[in-house]
């Protein structure tokens, strides 16, 4: 029996270790070339991740549905590590699938074992929807949108914000994310996460409430929606049209193409505290921002520098998903800096790929966010201009030369804001702007705070050729932060520059006030500014323009922990132009000014401070087809649209930071005052206490005397007898 027993525990043995194999895994397309007899290849690459080695392990795409051509070319690569942390490989496979036409088809693959967690979820289904068919947008077949996610994810459960996908299309669609489940899928394990909310359109996990401590599995799909309607042609004759986000929410209409992305999230236990930098590492610069689009080309070794801080957890290793024969090397500084140098050169096979990169910085007990970035790789490196960036109080000024970008027109470089235009003269190029537009990142350095910013070119929406280079020139400004007790702190001026063809050069300044007379305007040298809750805050915005019929309008205004608007923790305070908050009050004013207050607040968790940002918009005032003119619009699909020259697009504004008195602060406060009060009223009773024991004592020593004589005579009298 003994024997017997043996036996069934060695046959069970593997099994449950394969349960415990599987991490997740992501695959995108895109067509490689079109053949003499018309058929196409369409490539296939694929990451699958695992915590064992991964060996020749590769996953087994079979054909679902539609036309799906033959396998002719199948190659795995892995690639393994072991941080200290956690064990983990990755296996990418490249696949090409010789197809006859470019119809539709869907490639499903399965498996087992997921790694254990709470859901008790095993097997796994990955679908994807491969549409190549041509646009009428780009005239070229269509691209599947690109995605992964580092083998690992892992979050203490106190410090569970949010946690934001990669969701990036290279023909420039909008991507929507889905549980497998919502999108028709095969999914067991997708809608078993009742404290994570997923907003599909940003890619963005949130906590909402307690997530179980353990490990969670998440199946999902990518599916992307051109950002206008287009038709896709297809060599059978056949076309469909395709509409956008917006349109879709009307007809129902279907994705272009869907990609899985399937990943598991290990919720760790409560740690002391969720710090960034402290006891979480938090990124420094110059690691690149989630979601940037780093152009690279064949032959050319591409390096990224990732750079994070944890002063009181030592930061062990750097976790990244990305292309199989990529280099890291880790080096170290002071202060609890690591630093992890990644390098990756293109081969002439990698032509035209989107290669996602993700990244963590991990602890022993802590992870960093996860950052991801877009490897775009061309046949040669864009231009990169000769110039100067000049770095004032608040505004960036960048002056580049002509000569190191010949053949471009300024009026066909824009920077991240595509609304921020350019100025030249007969020599150079020109722009000017404050850190706070242009679509310009904010990133904190240690002590300094880097605003960074990049020009490109472009060309012709739905062109089909062109004869300019591609420019891509990236600057940038240190500015140190303001010093004090507290921390750390941005001292804003709020200053705002723009320039724009129908309206010129105008600006904005948002200030906070002392009082509802808005006279006064709270000085920069005393920020963060300390408020009790519910104690009114006043805030004015005013526009500043050289034309005269002009009228200001607050779009929206929202509050955010940090000073990102586009944080995807945040409160709105207006939206579409309507009250979203109801201790908010607007004041009147002229029609430049907008002025408000509302009570004070603040985050829940780990948050101290409160920034508001409002997106503002300049218009004709008389014009009654304006942006102005509409108002507040509840349903944000009757908004109409931006006209050029009637109105100037949507500027976001920030202020702040604001500190809530702690709840500690504000009771010690009350306790000196009690405390104070309380001695009055004790030095009020000692004086009267000392008072009359002073009478009593005077008192005392009368009766003592009247006593004395008293006795004295009666002693005489006695001596007279």
């Amino acid at each position: 029996m003994a024997h017997l027993l043996v036996l069934v525990l060695f046959i069970f043995l593997p099994i449950q270790i394969k349960a415990n194999a599987f991490l997740g895994n992501s695959l995108s397309f895109s067509v490689g070339k079109e053949n003499p007899d018309g058929s196409l290849e369409v490539n296939f690459y694929y990451r699958e991740h695992r915590n064992e080695s991964c060996g020749s392990q590769h996953s087994n795409w079979q054909c679902q549905s539609g036309d799906c051509g033959a396998l002719t070319q199948l190659e795995v690569l892995t690639s393994e590590a072991s941080s200290g942390v956690v064990d983990w490989c990755q296996a990418e496979g490249f696949m090409t699938r010789n197809v006859s036409s470019d119809s539709t088809f869907v490639l499903r693959d399965t498996g087992c074992c997921w790694r254990s967690n709470v859901h008790g979820a095993s097997d796994w289904t990955a679908d994807t929807l491969v549409n190549v068919g041509t646009r009428s947008d780009t005239h070229k077949p269509n691209r599947s949108p690109v995605s992964t996610a580092v083998p690992r994810l892992q979050i203490p459960q106190n410090c569970f914000l949010s946690v934001e996908l990669l969701a990036h299309d290279p023909d420039g669609d909008s991507v929507r994310c889905k549980f497998s489940t919502k999108a028709g899928g095969n999914c067991a394990s997708c809608h078993s996460h009742p404290n994570i909310n997923l907003n599909e359109e940003l890619c963005i996990l949130r906590g909402n409430g307690s997530v179980p401590v353990g490990t969670h599995v998440f199946e999902m799909v990518l599916e992307d929606y051109p950002r206008k309607d287009i038709t896709i042609m297809y060599t059978n004759g056949t076309s469909f049209i395709k509409h956008s986000l917006n349109e879709t929410a009307m007809t129902n209409s279907s994705p272009i193409s869907q990609i899985p992305l399937q990943f598991t999230l290990e919720v760790l236990s409560s740690a002391e505290n969720c710090v960034n930098g402290v006891t979480r590492p938090q990124f420094l610069t110059p690691t690149p921002s989630h979601g940037e689009v780093h152009v690279t080309a064949v032959g050319h070794k591409h390096q990224l520098k990732l750079r994070a801080q944890s002063t009181e957890s030592r930061i062990l290793d750097f976790q990244i998903s990305g292309p199989w024969n990529m280099s890291k090397s880790l080096q170290r500084e002071d202060h609890g800096i690591a630093v992890a140098i990644v390098e990756w050169m293109p081969q002439q096979s990698d032509l035209h790929r989107s290669v996602p990169l993700c990244f963590t910085a991990d602890t022993q007990t802590s992870q960093s966010e996860m950052r991801c970035v877009v490897l775009m790789v061309k046949q040669s490196l864009p231009l990169a201009g000769i110039g100067e960036v000049s770095c004032q109080e608040n505004v960036i000024n960048v002056v580049m030369s002509k000569a190191s970008i010949p053949g471009i027109d300024h009026k066909w470089l824009r920077m991240i804001d595509p609304s921020c235009s350019l100025t030249s003269n007969d020599t150079h190029v020109m722009a000017t702007l404050s850190i706070n537009t242009c679509g310009t990142v904010m990133e904190e350095e240690g002590d300094f705070l880097i605003f960074k910013n990049v020009i490109t070119s472009f060309n012709t929406p739905g062109s089909v050729i062109t004869r300019r280079a591609k420019v891509t020139i990236d600057f940038s400004c240190q500015y140190p932060k303001v010093v004090n007790v507290h921390g750390h702190y941005l001292n804003t001026k709020s200053d705002y520059i723009f320039t724009e063809a129908s309206f010129g050069s105008f600006g904005y300044t948002f200030e906070i006030f002392t009082d509802n007379t808005f006279s006064t305007a709270v000085a920069p040298e005393t920020y963060p500014v300390e408020y009790e809750l519910m104690e009114m805050i006043y805030m004015g915005i005013k526009a500043h323009s050289s034309l005269a019929n002009t009228k200001l309008f607050v779009e929206s205004c929202r509050a955010t922990p940090s000073a990102n608007p586009k944080s995807p923790v945040h409160y709105d305070i207006i939206s579409n132009g309507c009250l979203a908050d109801d201790t908010v009050k607007v004041y009147p004013g002229g029609s430049t000014t907008f002025k408000f207050e509302i009570q004070a607040f603040k985050f829940t968790g780990q948050f101290d401070e409160v920034f508001i940002s409002c997106s503002v918009i300049l218009c004709e005032a008389s014009n009654p087809n304006s942006r102005c003119a509409q108002g507040c619009v509840k349903n944000a699909s009757r908004r109409r649209k931006r006209e050029g020259n009637l109105e100037t697009a949507s500027h976001f504004l920030t202020q702040g930071p604001f500190r809530v008195l702690r709840e500690s602060s504000v009771k010690r406060h009350e306790d000196l005052k009690a405390a104070s009060s309380s001695n009055e009223q004790i030095n009020v009773g000692t004086f009267a206490l000392a008072s009359m024991l002073a009478a009593t004592l005077v008192l005392l020593v009368v009766v003592i005397f009247y006593r004395h004589q008293r006795y004295r005579s009666l002693s005489r009298q006695n001596l007279l007898f």
